[in-house]
């Protein structure tokens, strides 16, 4: 569920924009009951002994062994770890583990535990440990994994921004995925995800940098807009509209490279008459990054990577709150104040008052819902210390590490449109 599946296998041909906008709602807004939950956890690799160390390929390669990704090695059996999370290497050499899909909170934690140890042991080895931090400004545009996808990627945000080289290769993301659930759950469940995001962001920011409390997320701002800002709107179909009028980054080629040097949007192909299938869709939508991303089930793309462990507290409370349309319903209107303020979420965390006053009524609905979800006692009193902390007290990791902003004049994000009072 949380791993991203694009298939570049099968075709089928796509003669219209109906056609395309079509197979992209069928994708990306799937409808079912919602019963699953995933996380994909990304880590920046220090080597304790040699900070200025990075890794390198051949190294993750015999590290990993049987668990390298095919990226790395084309004959890699690429074998799940012992609790079924599938290993990846982002262009940086960060590292990630993408979960099989749960059916409860307390089932996802124990397989991530188990999964994590794992890889900690592997990494061992080679003198290399998972990162507590979600940035590391000393790697920005160094690129050790070259794929034609990637490098299609990086081409095509070199021409907008240095931003793009720091997201690829510096920066490091925790990923919840939650089922879109049945059709009169969706719009709910699509919003409340959205209307989250602004003070999630704050709360677990874990990238600090002298104007920025999530410096991860500025570089996601920055790099396209297009791309990656919040939606116009809360209506299904305008993220279609939005996917058929990005820029494509690449097209999947037999042999060479896959990079597109005039670019180009799914609308524009079509109108030109140039052949387009399915495979080209699947390609272009693993290209889109808005802060949530719908691929048949909703991909939360906001939140820093977490110190060691504490993952736990963004996945619990997450889980805990889309449980219940009560609770949604109560999430939707302590967040709604705080919906445009991305920006200030990304610069000054929960040092901003609008976003302080959401996560404060958010620590109360928290808390009373996390009970619910059948954790361990030891890991119940862990997430509610967290969320306490991070929302009650707003203290998000960067603050715990002594690093706290300093207010700043920005102008990003630029959204595809703000999302702020009501939403449509």
């Amino acid at each position: 569920m949380s791993h991203l599946l694009v298939d570049l296998s099968t075709a089928s041909p796509v003669r219209t924009a109906a056609e395309a906008g079509a197979y992209i709602a069928s994708v990306c807004f799937k409808h079912g009951p919602p019963r699953r939950i995933g996380i994909e956890l990304e880590w920046l690799l220090t080597d304790p002994d040699d900070p200025l160390r990075r890794p390198d390929l051949p190294t993750l390669l015999t590290a990993l062994g049987p668990h390298a990704p095919r990226t790395l090695s084309p004959d890699s059996p690429a074998k799940p770890l012992p609790a079924g999370g599938l290993v990846s290497v982002e262009p940086g050499g960060q590292v990630e583990i993408s979960s099989a899909p749960a059916t409860s909170c307390a089932a996802l934690i124990a397989a991530m535990r188990r999964d994590i140890s794992r890889l900690g042991e592997l990494l061992q080895p080679a003198g290399f440990v998972l990162c507590d931090r979600a940035a590391d400004p000393g790697r920005a545009g160094h690129r050790i994994l070259h794929t034609p996808r990637y490098d299609a990627m990086a081409a095509g945000f070199a021409r907008i921004s240095p931003a793009g080289a720091v997201m690829m290769c510096a920066t490091a993301a925790a990923q919840i995925c939650i089922d879109l659930g049945r059709p009169e759950q969706a719009g709910q469940r699509w919003r409340a995800a959205h209307l989250l995001g602004p003070v999630l962001l704050a709360a677990f920011a874990n990238s600090p940098a002298p104007s920025h409390a999530s410096a991860r997320m500025a570089a996601w701002w920055e790099l396209d807009p297009p791309r990656t800002a919040p939606p116009a709107s809360f209506d299904p179909a305008d993220y279609v509209q939005r996917a058929l009028d990005t820029a494509m980054l690449a097209r999947q080629r037999s042999a060479g490279d896959w990079l597109l040097h005039e670019p180009v949007s799914l609308r524009e192909w079509i109108s030109a008459g140039e052949p387009l299938d399915t495979r080209d869709i699947n390609l272009h939508l693993s290209m889109m990054f808005p802060p949530v991303r719908p691929q048949g089930y909703l991909e939360l793309r906001y939140l820093d990577a977490q110190p060691a462990g504490e993952w736990v507290a963004p996945l619990a409370l997450v889980a805990a709150l889309f449980a219940d349309a009560g609770t949604l319903a109560q999430v939707q209107e302590a967040c709604l104040p705080a919906a445009d303020r991305w920006l200030q979420a990304t610069e000054l965390g929960l040092t901003d008052p609008v976003l302080a006053r959401a996560a404060a009524e958010l620590a109360v609905i928290g808390d009373r819902s996390v009970g619910a979800l059948g954790l361990r006692p030891a890991e119940l009193e862990l997430v509610r210390r967290l969320l306490e902390r991070r929302l009650g007290q707003r203290i998000s990791p960067a603050a715990d590490a002594g690093e706290q902003p300093a207010p700043v004049a920005g102008g990003r994000p630029a959204p595809v449109a703000a999302a702020g009072g009501e939403p449509s």
